[in-house]
């Protein structure tokens, strides 16, 4: 099944025999399949470790920061402009770098269109962002943002500039180099932003931090992946390039409005300070989404890209890379959920405590986020853009009003439940249809989730009990979470051989391998 066109300029060989393909793919059936794991599972290695290290890093500089720089209020001027700068990014580069990963043949044949076109997309965006900044900061209800935004948004341009060097990384699975890179762009952007946020500087510190860590960023790139960054331009390129990518850009600029549609709302019905509360309460709640689903997607796009061709291993591969994901998320989302109050006010202090009403809705998000991002990189692999796109809007034109009524109505906590209502309700029935029509049935997705989801059911009953019983001290917490994520471990044993891939043993299938009594070879 061919899901994407090959590159453009790409030399075609002619159609070969079909006896010697046959021989070919018999002789090479087991070994590509065995290259492929290796690599995906070195990266994966690689990737969760520099995520989880990131990942930690960040946590350890918002909690200094929360508790002793920035107010509720300064935090929601910061989470207002992340999120414009979230979306820009979503469709800066107008969905071309992905052929990058996707596209067979040589890359670096159509990769000087790619940059050309990246950079100039991603320039226009910023150019019209820096007139309207003022206009769009009013409008979300934080008007001090405009000039954050003017100054966090020059990220767009480094990041449509490093799209190419960073598609040859991702196309190579060489996430070690990325972790270097990473560790240098935490390192620099996380300093620059304490050092001015003790001086003073707000919300403004941010900004700047994150534009010097994408200059690091970008530098590196380029350093691991030498002669990637060329500018070119050839027209038949461009139009094949545009036709593959703008409708993987219109369903990420989706899927980022839908990620991010809540803060505008918050921020423009509720206020900076409401804003503030919840834009913490929502990054707790991305805890265990990016340290775990974004090393995933690091790898997985580029996996299923290269078992597209084969339905059965497709839907193998997703089965188990959601079986990892899920059971890797769900005891850090009922933590979270379960001990949200105590975990807010020992972290950043009783000051924060608000945002603790929203987290256990905003956990269960989090989980049905982790699958349906999961999904959304299995459905572009194998070629059901049109799907996502629809899936997308669906999701955005549902959430809208149901958001601008319940934050009126139940403030940042209505925000919480109405996302979880409709993406639970809406959104996950529709991309289970798209992974059936992929190839993989709702059997697949269940085996996958039901152990977790059976341990996951018991972590909570455990919480409430034992929280209840001990109370809510520093020592009661680390008992109850010890208690409970023992539980867990105990509840998913049973799903261990499927998760690591071993193959069943010959004994429990005995009676599958008798021969049948009938003479048709079924």
């Amino acid at each position: 099944m061919t899901l994407a066109p090959p590159g453009p300029g790409a030399e075609e060989d002619p159609a070969p025999d079909h006896d010697a393909a046959s021989a070919s793919a018999t002789a090479t059936a087991t070994a590509v399949p065995a290259s492929l794991g290796t690599k995906v599972r070195s990266a994966a290695r690689w990737s969760l470790i520099n995520t989880v290290v990131m990942r930690l890093g960040n946590f350890a500089t918002g909690i200094i920061l929360a508790r002793y720089v920035l107010g509720p209020a300064a935090w929601g001027v910061y989470g207002m402009a992340q999120t414009v700068l979230l979306v820009l990014l979503s469709a800066n580069e107008l969905g071309v770098g992905l052929a990058i990963v996707r596209w067979d043949g040589d890359p670096r044949r159509f990769a000087p269109t790619v940059l050309t076109l990246s950079t100039l997309s991603s320039s226009l965006l910023y150019a019209v962002l820096f007139a309207v900044a003022p206009a769009v900061a009013g409008l979300l209800g934080t008007p001090s943002a405009a000039g954050v935004l003017r100054v966090m948004c020059l990220c767009v341009v480094l990041d449509g500039l490093s799209q190419v060097p960073a598609g040859f990384l991702t196309r190579e699975f060489a996430q070690g180099r990325r972790m270097v890179i990473d560790a240098v762009n935490f390192a620099l952007s996380t300093g620059i932003t304490l050092a001015l946020a003790f001086r003073g500087w707000g919300p403004m510190s941010f900004a700047w931090g994150s534009v010097a860590g994408n200059v690091a960023a970008l530098i590196g790139c380029c350093l691991a992946a030498p002669g990637t960054l060329r500018f070119g331009w050839n027209a038949e390129q461009a139009r094949a390039l545009l036709r593959f990518g703008l409708p993987l850009a219109g369903a990420s600029l989706l899927a980022l409005g839908v990620v991010n549609v809540d803060t505008m709302v918050v921020g423009a019905t509720l206020g900076k300070v409401e804003l503030g509360f919840y834009v913490l309460a929502f990054n707790m709640s991305g805890w265990p989404v990016r340290i775990i689903s974004e090393a995933a997607r690091r790898v997985s796009f580029a996996g299923f890209s290269r078992l597209a061709d084969s339905p059965q291993a497709l839907a193998a591969g997703f089965s188990r890379a959601l079986g990892v994901l899920v059971t890797g998320t769900v005891p850090l989302c009922v933590l979270l959920a379960g001990l949200a109050a105590p975990v807010v006010q020992l972290v950043y202090g009783s000051e924060w405590l608000p945002a603790a009403r929203a987290l256990p809705w905003l956990m269960a998000l989090g989980l049905v986020r982790i699958g349906c991002e999961l999904s959304y990189d299995c459905l572009v692999a194998c070629g059901q853009r049109r799907l996502l796109i629809i899936a997308q809007g669906v999701w955005l034109g549902a959430l809208i009003p149901v958001l601008i009524v319940a934050a009126r109505t139940r403030g940042i906590v209505g925000v919480s439940e109405g996302h979880v209502l409709v993406a639970a309700g809406i959104v996950v029935p529709v991309f289970l249809l798209g992974l059936h029509r992929g190839g993989i049935g709702p059997a697949a997705v269940a085996r996958a989730c039901a152990w977790p989801f059976l341990g996951g059911a018991v972590m909570a009953a455990g919480i409430w009990g034992l929280e209840h019983a001990l109370g809510t001290g520093r020592p009661a917490l680390l008992a109850v979470a010890a208690a409970v994520t023992l539980a867990y471990l105990v509840c998913v044993l049973p799903s261990r051989g499927f998760l690591l891939g071993r193959p069943a043993r010959p004994g429990r299938h005995r009676a599958a391998a008798r021969p049948l009594p009938t003479p048709v070879d079924r």
